[in-house]
C-alpha cells in the first residue's frame, strides 16, 4: 500500500516538473481534484490521480497538464479577454479555439505531447452521449478545429456523431482556415478573427429554438442512459484494467528533464569574412541550432544603405529629438567624461634623458648648474586600451521611441567615451525582410524540410567602426530612423556576429553593450521551428560570453525587462533615466578593472 502511494507521488511530481518545464514558469501551482491553493501564483488545476490500475486516468492527467501548461505559456490573458464574445456557447467555442491555437504551437515540437492529447481526446469522444444541441456544436466545433489545425483523423462512428453540424462549419470557416493557420503566432489577430467569425453564428439565439425541438428525444433518452453508460464503464474498465500506473511515470521525468539539456560545442562562423574558416568555441550554444542558409546574409556600411543627403536628412530629425535634452546632455558628458577620466590612474617615469622636462627638479639645476636636466614621461594608461562595442536591436518592435532612445543613447556613449580616449564601435542587427525573405522562398523551392533552422536575411549593419571618429559617424545614427528599415531581430547569431569582430580587435579591455526591448523574434524561423529556438540559442550564447570568454557583457532593456537573458542588465523607460544608468554602469566596470589591476 506504501509502494502505490509513494508511486502516485512520484508520478504527482513527475507531473509537476512537466508543467514547469513546458510552461516555461518556474512559478506555476499544480493542484490535483479538490485540492485548494493559496498561492498568488498561476495555478493549474488537474483531476484527482486514481488510485487504480486505470490508465485512462493517467492519460487524462497527462493530457490536460499538457494542454494547460502549453495555454499557459503561448496565450495572453489580457488579449484573450479583449476579444472573448457575449454568449454562453459563442464564449465556449471561443476558449476551444485559443486552446487549439496554444496546441498547433506547442504540440509541433514538444515530444510526447501531440500524442498524449490525441490519445486522450480520442477516448473522451468515443465515450461521449451527444444529445444536447449545444454539446453537439461544442464538440463538433472543437473536432473541427483538430482536423483543421493538428491534423487529426476522425473514425468513422465519430464523423456520424457530429456530421450534422459539420457542414456549418465548413461553410462559415472554409475560406478562413489558411488565414487564421497563418496568424497562429499573432494571438491578437487570431482572436480578433475568431470572436468574429463566432458571433456571427449567433449561436446563443438560436440554440433555445433548437432545444425545444429535441425536448422530447431527450426525454426518452435520458431513460436509457445510465444502461448505456454502465455498458461503456464497464467496457473501459475491461480495456485498461490491465496496465499500471508505473508505465507512466518514467515518460514524465524524461520529458521533464528533456528542456535542461547541457551545453554543446558549437561552429561559430566570422560573417564578416567569408574567407576565414568556421571557428570552434565549446559550450557557445547548442548543435541544435542551425541557419537553413546564409547566402542571403548581409553586412553592410550604414553609408551604403542610404545616400548622403537622407542621411543628413535624417540626422537633422535626431538632432531635433535631441535639442530639448541639450543641456542635460551636456552635462551628462562632462559628469560621465570627470568620473571616467578620475579613474585613470596617471602616473610617470622619472629621470629621463628625453620628456617632457620635470619642472620639480629645477631647483637642484640652480644649486649646482653641473647636474643635468631631468625629463619625465607618462607611462601608459591600461584603462585607454579599451573598446566599447554598442550593439543595437534594429527590430520593428523598437519603432518609435524605443529606437530614438537607442540612437540618442549611441550618441552619447561614443561621443563621451572617445573623449576618454576609449574606442567605440556602434552596430545594428535586424533582417532584410519580413516573413523570411530569399531564404525562406528557397525553403520552399525545397519542398520545406521539417525544423530548417534560421529561415529569414539577416543584415548587421556598422554605424561606426571602432577605427572612425565621431564626427565621420554622426550622421550614420539617423539612419536608425529611416522608416521601414526596422523588421525582425534574431539577437544570438548577432551576439556572436558583435564577438566575432571583437575578439579580432588587439586592444586588452572589450565591453559588449547591447541595446535591446526584449526577446528575439522571427515569425519566419518560429514558425517552421520550435517557439522557444530562438531563445534558447540566446540564452546559450549570452552564457558562453560572460563564463567563457574575456568580454565583458552589459545589456540595456529599452522598456522591457532583460535580466532573464543577461547577468548584467538594467532597463529604462525614457531618456531622462539614461543618464545615471549610463554613468553607474559603465564606472562600476571601471572601478572593477581598477580594483582587479590593483590587486
Amino acid at each position: 500500500m506504501n509502494n502505490k502511494k509513494e508511486k502516485l507521488e512520484d508520478f504527482k511530481t513527475a507531473i509537476s516538473s512537466t508543467v514547469r518545464s513546458i510552461s516555461n514558469s518556474k512559478k506555476v501551482e499544480i493542484s490535483f481534484g479538490n485540492q485548494i491553493s493559496n498561492s498568488e501564483n498561476s495555478t493549474i488545476k488537474l483531476p484527482e490521480l486514481s488510485q487504480t490500475n486505470n490508465k485512462f486516468n493517467i492519460e487524462e492527467i497527462r493530457a490536460i497538464a499538457d494542454s494547460k501548461s502549453l495555454n499557459l505559456r503561448f496565450s495572453n490573458n489580457k488579449t484573450y479577454k479583449k476579444y472573448e464574445p457575449k454568449g454562453n456557447i459563442s464564449k465556449k467555442l471561443y476558449k476551444i479555439s485559443e486552446k487549439i491555437r496554444c496546441e498547433k504551437i506547442g504540440t509541433s515540437y514538444f515530444r510526447g505531447v501531440k500524442n498524449n492529447i490525441e490519445k486522450f481526446y480520442l477516448n473522451r469522444l468515443s465515450g461521449l452521449d451527444l444529445k444536447s444541441s449545444e454539446d453537439k456544436i461544442v464538440e463538433s466545433f472543437e473536432n473541427y478545429l483538430r482536423v483543421k489545425f493538428l491534423d487529426f483523423k476522425n473514425e468513422s462512428k465519430i464523423d456520424k456523431k457530429i456530421k450534422s453540424y459539420k457542414k456549418d462549419l465548413n461553410d462559415q470557416f472554409k475560406d478562413r482556415i489558411a488565414e487564421l493557420k497563418e496568424l497562429t503566432l499573432d494571438q491578437e489577430k487570431f482572436n480578433s478573427l475568431v470572436s468574429k467569425l463566432i458571433s456571427s453564428m449567433s449561436l446563443d439565439e438560436d440554440i433555445e429554438n433548437e432545444e425545444k425541438k429535441n425536448e422530447e428525444n431527450n426525454k426518452d433518452d435520458k431513460k436509457s442512459k445510465p444502461q448505456n453508460q454502465d455498458f461503456k464503464t464497464k467496457e473501459k474498465k475491461e480495456k485498461y484494467e490491465e496496465m499500471s500506473i508505473e508505465s507512466g511515470v518514467p515518460d514524465l521525468e524524461n520529458e521533464a528533464k528533456e528542456s535542461d539539456d547541457s551545453d554543446e560545442e558549437i561552429e561559430i562562423e566570422d560573417s564578416t569574412r567569408p574567407d576565414l574558416k568556421k571557428r570552434k568555441h565549446s559550450n557557445f550554444g547548442d548543435l541544435k541550432y542551425k541557419t537553413y542558409t546564409e547566402e542571403f546574409d548581409e553586412i553592410i556600411k550604414a553609408e551604403d544603405l542610404e545616400s548622403t543627403e537622407e542621411l543628413t536628412r535624417l540626422r537633422k530629425n535626431l538632432d531635433q529629438q535631441l535639442l530639448q535634452l541639450k543641456n542635460f546632455i551636456s552635462k551628462l558628458a562632462n559628469k560621465l567624461q570627470r568620473k571616467l577620466l578620475a579613474k585613470q590612474n596617471r602616473s610617470w617615469n622619472f629621470d629621463l634623458e628625453e620628456g617632457l622636462l620635470d619642472t620639480s627638479k629645477l631647483p637642484r639645476i640652480i644649486m649646482d648648474p653641473f647636474n643635468s636636466l631631468s625629463f619625465k614621461k607618462e607611462k601608459d594608461i591600461e584603462f585607454k586600451d579599451t573598446l566599447v562595442t554598442i550593439l543595437i536591436d534594429n527590430s520593428g518592435s523598437m519603432r518609435g521611441k524605443p529606437i530614438s532612445v537607442a540612437a540618442i543613447c549611441a550618441d552619447i556613449l561614443s561621443r563621451t567615451l572617445e573623449r576618454c580616449m576609449v574606442k567605440v564601435e556602434i552596430l545594428g542587427f535586424t533582417t532584410k525582410h519580413w516573413k523570411g525573405g530569399l531564404s525562406r522562398e528557397k525553403w520552399m523551392k525545397n519542398d520545406k524540410p521539417r525544423f530548417p533552422g534560421r529561415l529569414n536575411d539577416l543584415r548587421h549593419i556598422i554605424y561606426k567602426s571602432a577605427d572612425a571618429q565621431w564626427r565621420q559617424s554622426k550622421n550614420n545614427m539617423g539612419l536608425m530612423l529611416k522608416e521601414g528599415l526596422l523588421k525582425e531581430n534574431i539577437d544570438g547569431e548577432a551576439l556572436k556576429w558583435a564577438f566575432n569582430k571583437m575578439s579580432r580587435r588587439k586592444e586588452d579591455r572589450k565591453i559588449l553593450m547591447v541595446i535591446s526591448d526584449g526577446a528575439p523574434v522571427d515569425d519566419s524561423t518560429l514558425s517552421t521551428n520550435t517557439s522557444d529556438y530562438l531563445e534558447t540559442n540566446l540564452k546559450k550564447t549570452v552564457k558562453w560570453i560572460e563564463s567563457k570568454s574575456n568580454i565583458e557583457l552589459l545589456a540595456i532593456g529599452i522598456g522591457h525587462d532583460v535580466t532573464r537573458y543577461y547577468n548584467r542588465a538594467v532597463k529604462i523607460t525614457d531618456v531622462q533615466d539614461l543618464g545615471d544608468v549610463m554613468i553607474n554602469q559603465l564606472t562600476d566596470l571601471f572601478v572593477e578593472n581598477n580594483k582587479k589591476t590593483l590587486h
